[in-house]
């Protein structure tokens, strides 16, 4: 599994290389744009095709989910410990952890759960230097949630992620630091299926 999280600023042409991205084969797309408001969020939705809608996952702004056919939600770790998921028992629901212990700890409720940082990050110069995430995979408990891998993955280092004990990856810099994110994503996409 390939997902893509959006940057958190927007970028020129955006929501077309969404749709780009779609339609060569992208899973999900994490929508993570912490400084708009429901207005803008709702422009942007509005712009990727409605036959992706349902492999949208949304990282705030949930009440939208109802006016389009949104079915996935992403929960920061600290909303995950103040149990702000547990309203929305009608949804799929994702969270993020930073080391294999509190992975391990995760509920059933949680289909996935991204892991970070793998690698050092490509989008926050200096975070994930030292970690040794990619090593401490191998510590994994259950198989109960989905892990995703994700901080400094791109086409020349994704195999190596798939060869420790994770069900995917998610890019970020990758994508969005590139002058030619359309062809990262293929690039990414072949060297997995290879």
């Amino acid at each position: 599994m390939i997902i893509v999280i959006t940057p958190e600023e927007f970028v020129q042409n955006e929501t077309e290389l969404i749709n780009e991205l779609f339609q060569e084969g992208l899973n999900l797309l994490h929508i993570r744009k912490p400084f708009i408001n429901s207005e803008e969020m709702t422009d942007f939705i509005q712009k990727i095709d409605l036959k992706f809608h349902q492999q949208l996952v949304l990282h705030s702004h949930y009440d939208l989910a109802k006016n389009f056919t949104i079915s996935r939600l992403h929960f920061r770790e600290i909303d995950r410990q103040n149990d702000l998921y547990k309203s929305f028992t009608d949804k799929i629901i994702s969270t993020s952890v930073h080391n294999i212990e509190a992975f391990n700890e995760l509920s059933k409720d949680w289909e996935y759960a991204f892991i970070s940082p793998v690698f050092p990050s490509i989008s926050k110069k200096g975070y994930g230097e030292n970690s040794t995430i990619l090593s401490d995979i191998k510590n994994r408990a259950h198989s109960n949630v989905k892990l995703i891998a994700l901080g400094g993955i791109n086409e020349n280092n994704i195999n190596e992620v798939f060869e420790s004990k994770i069900d995917g990856v998610a890019l970020l810099g990758a994508i969005w630091e590139s002058d030619e994110p359309l062809n990262v994503f293929k690039k990414c996409r072949q060297n997995v299926l290879s």
